[in-house]
């Protein structure tokens, strides 16, 4: 299985977002948790990135933070509490004349229904890194594009956006497996692994608590007890969500009738599988499948509420930056990673 592949899929449900946000003298600004997943992409200055928790952590021109599961955080001209910074703005607001001091690009997807892949919710709520740019030069130009893209009204951005998105979210995702092994977030347990890994290469197939256990090699009891403390919930309540995400998905990117899905995704009947989708997402299957993908700036101002689910995050001092001949100047003699308020388990799943 391929477990990044499987990762873009699951979280391109969401609506794609994106801005260049710009500042001159502002003390930072507080995100809002949100469902879903982003990243910030330093651009030029120098901030902090703040937490409730943790230690500010500084960051630099070329740094990325990624959003793993949408958790609150701010950015920050100097260390300071979260809750000392202003929110950031929930309509365009249009960027201040003469010259800024700061300027990074923030960009996510957003859930109207449903929460972050399972996988993305494993990982530290927030992750700081410093990429390699010279051992991966393709990172810079995707920066660029993306910085490019979302800077002013273009034809196509809503095809864009999502795809330059997802390959940001990829290279960033290798480079912290390079710095932190390349097995599941959270767990090292090669047992429990290798049954992760047979749910999600083949949902569809009928598996019960002792199928599992065989697939991991240990008895039903310790695989039971060993799998809800590595993953913070028992497997068939996982494997239900892991169901779902993926039905989701097929809602989205094909045409084939609900059954064909359900039967695909380990349901008998379209039946049972839309009373478990609805218990999960809150609507149903069906509604799911109608709904659009919103880019931000296809939302009329008739689509107020829409454009906080959306994109609350993103839709401050946006700019019309375009980065200089030959892209950005990033630093290029740091590489690093640093998770932020780890959460290696997620309590909030939906009931089965």
């Amino acid at each position: 299985m391929d477990l990044l592949s499987e990762v873009i899929r699951t979280v391109r449900v969401g609506s794609a977002a994106g801005r260049v946000i710009r500042s001159s003298g502002s003390p930072g600004m507080r995100f809002p948790a949100f469902s879903g997943s982003g990243i910030h992409i330093v651009l030029r200055g120098a901030c902090w990135l703040i937490t409730e928790d943790a230690e500010p952590v500084p960051l630099r021109p070329g740094d990325v933070v990624l959003t793993s599961s949408g958790a609150e955080h701010g950015l920050s001209r100097s260390p300071r509490a979260l809750r000392d910074l202003p929110p950031a703005g929930t309509g365009p607001i249009p960027p201040a004349p003469g010259p800024f001091d700061f300027e990074f690009l923030c960009s996510s997807y957003r859930l109207a229904h449903g929460a972050a892949p399972r996988y993305l919710r494993a990982l530290p709520d927030l992750i700081a890194i410093s990429p390699d740019y010279d051992a991966h030069p393709e990172l810079r130009v995707l920066v660029d594009l993306l910085g490019t893209d979302v800077s002013g009204a273009q034809m196509g951005t809503g095809a864009t956006l999502p795809a330059l998105l997802d390959l940001i979210l990829v290279h960033v995702l290798r480079q912290w497996h390079e710095r932190h092994g390349t097995g599941w977030p959270g767990t090292e347990d090669p047992g429990i692994a290798a049954a992760l890994r047979a749910m999600h290469d083949h949902p569809e197939r009928p598996w019960t608590v002792d199928r599992l256990s065989a697939a991991a090699g240990l008895s039903r009891t310790a695989f039971a007890r060993r799998f809800a403390a590595v993953m913070g919930r028992p497997p068939m309540k996982y494997l239900i969500g892991l169901r779902l995400d993926r039905g989701a998905r097929l809602l989205r990117e094909t045409d084939a009738p609900l059954a064909a899905i359900a039967r695909q995704v380990g349901y008998a009947t379209e039946f049972a599988f839309s009373g478990a989708f609805r218990r999960e997402y809150g609507i149903s299957p069906s509604h799911f499948r109608r709904t659009p993908h919103l880019v931000a700036d296809d939302v009329g101002e008739a689509d107020a509420d829409a454009v906080d689910a959306v994109d609350a995050v993103d839709a401050v001092a946006v700019g019309g930056a375009v980065p200089a001949e030959g892209g950005w100047s990033f630093p290029t003699d740091r590489y690093a990673s640093t998770p932020i308020a780890t959460n290696t388990t997620d309590s909030t799943a939906a009931a089965p």
